[in-house]
């Protein structure tokens, strides 16, 4: 294993020699000189498990420079060097900056061991946080959501698309943690299984629902509401979905303008007028056009970003019988019985399980050939 990684900041050159010589042995010590070399480091791609500054120094002190730290580099665990003439500003930092210790000049080497052991463990901690919360949270919510797709095609299989373009967009406008806004996607989406097959067909294309089915969609966000309840460390998705009532069914003059929205919801707005629209037109670039066209409706932030996300070229499109599609494919159209029952909506990827249960239950009776979107080579 590789020693963890520390970047030492000061104005004086000699005290870098020192600490290089005291830390060496345990840690991979970089050094810069000034708080602007040090963000230049970050600016360059380096990263680190610790940061450690100076307070004093000329251009940009210490507190400075670790809360820009904090902003760029949130994993980065932040330590304060201090003279005792400073500790006031030292102590208003840690309360402000989140900083994790201040120490004291001149620092025994013992004193500065201990900290930056402390200091690398909360950083094992976080970052052991953080891939629980996207790899392992994120992978079992699009598992999830893949099985509710197959069982149940018309309250989730035409969000599918949804939930990672949310992300994609998210991470376009460089929203920290975007993955909470395709959480709150996936999870917003639940609650449609209350719902009846004609009430989601409505929905879908954007058509007016009577009195006793606007009051059955009311009961969605509620729903989802209650299920992120139950799940630790989703504040953030939980503020997400608390706005869903605020647009979701209603006509685009009853929902008003996305624009007072958080952030992440002004994001699931957009992409639930584009679903409606693309059942409109056929094509994902006309729907951003139309919603573009009603652009004091919606973040224009939020559409370009969009727009860069859907501005690949478009995938070749292919009709296919059920025997040649592979998984990695994506659906281009809806995939339906002789019967005209839905089995798989329109958007959803191809996966081994997929094409299992068509082949296993539903090969004599589906209605080929299948459209389906061939992934680049």
């Amino acid at each position: 294993m590789s020693n963890p990684r520390i970047l030492c900041v000061d104005d004086e050159p000699r005290v870098l020699e020192g600490l290089q010589r005291t830390l060496f042995k345990q840690y991979a010590v970089s050094v810069s000189v000034g708080g602007e070399a040090a963000l230049a480091r970050l600016d360059a791609g380096e990263t680190y498990e610790v940061v450690i500054s100076d307070m004093r120094m000329p251009g940009m002190n210490g507190a400075v420079l670790l809360s820009k730290f904090r902003q760029r580099a949130p994993d980065t665990v932040r330590v304060l060097l201090t003279g005792h003439s400073e500790l006031e500003p030292a102590i208003a930092a840690v309360n402000e900056g989140n900083i994790f210790r201040f120490l004291t000049k001149p620092c025994p080497p013992e004193t500065l061991s201990a900290a930056l052991q402390a200091a690398t463990a909360q950083y094992r901690l976080v970052t052991a946080e953080r891939v629980l919360l996207e790899q392992t949270l994120v992978g079992s919510m699009r598992a999830f959501t893949e099985v509710l797709a197959l069982t149940h095609a018309e309250a989730f299989g035409p969000n599918l698309k949804q939930h990672e373009r949310a992300r994609l967009v998210a991470e376009r406008m460089g929203i920290p943690d975007a993955w909470h806004v395709e959480i709150a996607s996936m999870l917003s989406s639940i609650g449609y299984v209350v719902l009846p097959g004609d009430v989601l067909s409505k929905l879908s294309h954007g058509k007016a629902l009577a009195s006793s089915e606007a009051h059955m969609l009311a009961q969605v966000p509620k729903i989802a509401e209650s299920v992120v309840s139950k799940i630790p460390r989703l504040d953030k998705v939980r503020a997400v979905l608390e706005h869903q009532a605020s647009w979701l069914g209603k006509t685009l003059a009853a929902a008003g303008s996305a624009r007072e929205l958080p952030l992440g919801a002004r994001i699931l707005r957009v992409l639930y007028d584009l679903g409606v629209a693309e059942n409109e037109t056929g094509d994902t670039r006309q729907a951003i056009g139309v919603l573009r066209s009603r652009s004091e409706l919606y973040d224009p932030a939020v559409l370009d970003a969009l727009s860069d996300v859907c501005a690949v070229k478009p995938p070749e499109v292919r009709p296919l019988p059920l025997a040649e599609v592979r998984a990695g494919m994506v659906f281009a159209a809806d995939v339906t019985l002789d019967s005209g029952m839905l089995l798989v909506a329109r958007g959803q990827r191809v996966t081994e399980q997929v094409l299992l249960r068509l082949t296993n239950h539903y090969a004599r009776r589906v209605k080929e050939p299948l459209l389906c979107e061939i992934p680049s080579s």
